[in-house]
């Protein structure tokens, strides 16, 4: 384990050790290294700055995306197993789909404010469409002889769905929730970005509005850099997270 602990240390510290050589010598006053990153990740975190900003921005995301689930599974469910619902809601569903989370802002800032309201709608809707079309492939694919055999001991309409179509279709849907959180986090940062242009930045208002402020009034190129690497380190958290969450809840998949 120690070894291989050490191999995959190795090159993120090579990494790190040439971004700080490379910087020393090539870089100005304002040029990030990674001792001055360390440094400010350092105060940002023993201020509570930086943890309250995330716990800001991860209610935001897991609020918007329980609303994202809760929405595109059974929509998902209903459309893979009924094609009249599936011929008339695909190509209202298709025309959204590409338009990105993030051109949505104007709308969202319009109806629910410069506030959590847009922010987690943003993430609802970037959340839905993974989790949706991964419910319907889910539940298209479920064996037709399932289906029958439920039918023929009595089994159907919701009951059918509940307990013999979703446990099926779970191994697919599970990839929708863990591709639909990742997006989820991933909008949240951009949403809030974009809000914090409107609200006027803050700490307060979640890690994307955190590094506004540090870019629009302080230019504060090592604190970014601190909230980029939160960022991500979140999003692997949040990840790993997920797929403890689906084999526990469901071991019968492979997450």
């Amino acid at each position: 384990m120690n070894a291989r602990l050490l191999r995959m240390a190795t090159l993120p510290v090579a990494l790190i050790a040439l971004w700080e050589a490379l910087g020393r010598a090539l870089g100005g006053p304002r040029t990030p290294l990674p001792s001055k990153v360390a440094g400010e990740a350092a105060l940002l975190i023993m201020s509570g700055d930086l943890p309250a900003a995330l716990a800001q921005s991860l209610g935001r995301v897991f609020s918007g995306f329980a609303i994202a689930a809760a929405i595109a599974i059974p929509l998902g469910i209903a459309m893979g197993r009924l094609r009249a619902v599936e011929r008339n809601l695909d190509p209202v569903i298709e025309s959204f789909r590409p338009v990105a989370a993030i051109a949505m802002l104007p709308l969202a800032i319009l109806w629910l404010g410069a506030g959590s309201g847009a922010a987690v709608m943003l993430v609802a809707y970037a959340a839905f469409f993974p989790i949706l079309i991964h419910a319907v492939a889910g539940a298209k694919g479920v064996d037709a002889n399932l289906a029958r055999a439920a039918a023929t001991m009595g089994v159907s309409g919701a009951t059918l769905a509940r307990s013999v179509i979703m446990p099926a279709a779970m191994p697919q849907i599970a990839v929708g929730l863990r591709i639909g959180l990742a997006v989820a986090w991933t909008a949240i940062v951009a949403a809030e970005l974009a809000v914090g242009a409107k609200a006027g930045g803050g700490a307060s208002g979640g890690v994307g509005q955190m590094m506004f402020a540090y870019y629009a009034y302080s230019i504060e190129l090592n604190r970014i850099i601190v909230c980029m690497i939160a960022v991500g380190l979140v999003s692997l958290a949040l990840d790993r997270l997920m797929r403890f969450a689906l084999a526990r809840a469901m071991p019968w998949i492979e997450t």
